[in-house]
């Protein structure tokens, strides 16, 4: 982003506003939402150069070297998607940027902890300098678990205290990224707490990850230093955290919480300045049809909230988290990020403006986006081709008792009696098979297998290594042989996901970096993606809002309550204890 504090600017920019010389660009005739009294009013927006210089009554000037007609239109301040991974909607942030520009989004607060579980710093190296390059502004944190349960799972890199103090001397790095160890932070273990120190230490925001967090708990993650949660599970759980004093980064990748959110905001006598909003993950088919921070906006004003005030939450709040004084309000001496609406339901955008220049015009790009050199990032599936006996529960007698993974996404420990044939296992009735497999050459790469009940009745097998937080490739199934078919197509493409039934494959997504995300455009990736969950449903019946397709990618969210599978076994991070194989006990 440029400057907006060159000495010789700023004198012009008062010149403008004096009279003493035109504008840059007017924006005239449109109705201004202002962020900062409420107030839907008319007026007219001065620009030099990246800098607001005046707002005007309507009509007052109209000499400048271009002018856009907003009349008819709502001009607001660009969007701030307060929390978001560019690597979860697969693509590069080229890509991403193309996406979300013509959509009035100008600024993202990227955490780039996906890649660096794969490739570790080199891997925030790529992500800085990808940014730098981008007419989207976008803010870098710190990656806070690398692994998100370190003693539970490994990933392709370790970050400790001294990585995150290190990253944190650089001027991109603005925090540190969402603290997910919530039980390293409440114990006060020496890891935890040297991030967070550090964090406090460089004087810059350390964000949270807080799911499940209440009460007596809360309070301790937060006076470690911990500022903000974006994991919330409720109205409830909404207004708790809002009243605790925590930034809140309302995210829109769960829709089925919506409905209690906006019901729990609705009984607040005034509009928490608190509040901000993000994105979290967006999968690519949804970037690509719906948008990312504007399908969240279009959601919450139409279960009837009002538009100021979710736009307020997307600009002015976010800009004062930040400590972003040139962002979030449109007013003289403000940064000219400027998105402007055709209404304030549809949100659909007629202009976007960065630092003063019209980038995007009825949803296209006015400009190129150039991607980064992206070869670094090849190579990451670091795994021999697997065997279906791989996939298979050792177990000596005749009958066992085994430990269950029950239920998707709050995941609950059980018990089921199996019997042993040929020295394996046979899953109980109902269960499903989850393997891990280590990926990044940290350790050895045979399957770590467990079972899964309550999760459907699979036909089939589906691997990915998209899989939070140290993306290892885990893959499920009804039996061995198709799981086995499925790991090896994704080792031999380098990484992705990819649907596989009665031994063939039926879909599959292509992800050659880091086993996240592809070079390809945005409408080819939605497209395949698209492909391998259509092909998902038909191997498995989803039961939502917990079983759905997106469950199969945070199944092995190791930092979150309840047992969760790994490349390690099936490790519990309340108990810090992991269990290499699910045989409890021989029975017979």
């Amino acid at each position: 982003m440029k400057s907006i504090d060159d000495p010789a600017m700023r004198a012009a920019a008062v010149e403008a506003a004096r009279g003493g010389r035109p504008f840059d660009l007017l924006i005239s005739g449109g109705t201004l939402v202002d962020v900062a009294t409420g107030e839907l009013r008319r007026a007219d927006i001065g620009i030099i150069g990246p800098l607001i210089a005046a707002v005007l009554p309507q009509g007052a000037r109209s000499d400048a070297a271009q002018r856009i007609d907003a009349s008819g239109m709502f001009v607001s301040p660009g969007l701030i998607d307060m929390h978001m991974h560019v690597e979860s909607s697969m693509v590069t942030p080229a890509t991403y940027a193309r996406a979300v520009l013509p959509r009035g989004v100008t600024t993202i607060v990227w955490d780039p902890h996906e890649l660096a579980n794969v490739a570790g710093v080199p891997a925030v190296d790529w992500a800085i300098d990808a940014a730098r390059e981008l007419p989207l502004e976008a803010i870098i944190l710190a990656p806070s678990c690398v692994p998100s349960a370190p003693g539970l799972e490994r990933a392709g890199a370790n970050f400790g205290p001294e990585s995150i103090a290190a990253l944190l001397e650089r001027p991109e790095i603005g925090g540190i990224a969402e603290v997910m160890n919530m039980e390293g932070v409440i114990s006060g273990s020496p890891r935890m707490s040297g991030i967070v120190n550090a964090g406090l230490a460089a004087k810059k925001p350390v964000f949270g990850h807080a799911r499940g967090l209440s009460g007596d708990r809360l309070s301790a993650f937060m006076s470690a230093g911990v500022s903000s949660d974006h994991e919330l599970t409720s109205g409830d759980d909404l207004l708790e955290k809002l009243r605790a004093g925590l930034t809140i980064e309302l995210r829109g990748s769960h829709p089925y919480l919506f409905d209690g959110f906006i019901a729990a905001l609705k009984t607040l006598p005034v509009w928490p300045q608190t509040l901000t909003l993000c994105t979290d993950d967006v999968f690519p088919d949804d970037l690509l049809e719906q948008g990312g921070l504007d399908a969240l906006i279009r959601a919450l004003v139409a279960g009837g909230l009002s538009p100021v005030q979710v736009l307020q939450a997307a600009t002015l709040n976010a800009a004062r988290r930040l400590n972003r004084t040139d962002l979030g309000l449109i007013a003289a001496g403000r940064r000219a990020n400027i998105a402007i609406f055709e209404d304030l339901e549809t949100f659909s955008t007629r202009h976007v403006i960065v630092d003063g220049k019209v980038i995007a015009s009825d949803g296209r790009l006015n400009a190129a986006v150039s991607d980064h050199p992206s070869d670094m990032l090849k190579g990451s599936m670091k795994v021999e081709p697997l065997s279906p006996d791989d996939f298979r529960v050792k177990a000596e007698g005749s009958r066992v008792e085994v430990a269950t993974i029950d239920q998707p996404r709050f995941t609950r420990w059980g018990k089921a009696e199996a019997d042993v044939q040929n020295g394996f296992v046979c899953p109980p009735d109902g269960a499903t098979l989850i393997s891990v497999v280590h990926r990044h050459g940290q350790a050895a790469e045979k399957p770590k297998t467990g079972f899964l009940r309550g999760w459907g009745e699979w036909r089939g097998a589906f691997a990915t290594t998209v899989s939070h937080d140290s993306h290892n490739l885990t893959v499920f199934g009804q039996n061995p042989e198709d799981m086995a078919v499925a790991a090896n197509a994704l080792i031999e493409s380098g990484g992705g996901m990819v649907v596989v039934e009665n031994g063939k494959v039926k879909a599959l997504l292509a992800l050659p970096l880091l086993g996240l995300i592809s070079d390809a455009s945005l409408e080819d990736v939605a497209r395949d993606f698209e492909a391998v969950r259509k092909a998902a449903g038909t191997i498995v019946d989803w039961e939502p809002p917990y079983l759905s397709f997106k469950a199969l990618v945070g199944a092995t969210l190791a930092c979150n309550a309840g047992p969760h599978q790994t490349d390690m076994g099936i490790a519990d991070v309340e108990t810090g204890t992991v269990l290499e194989s699910p045989v409890l006990r021989q029975l017979v």
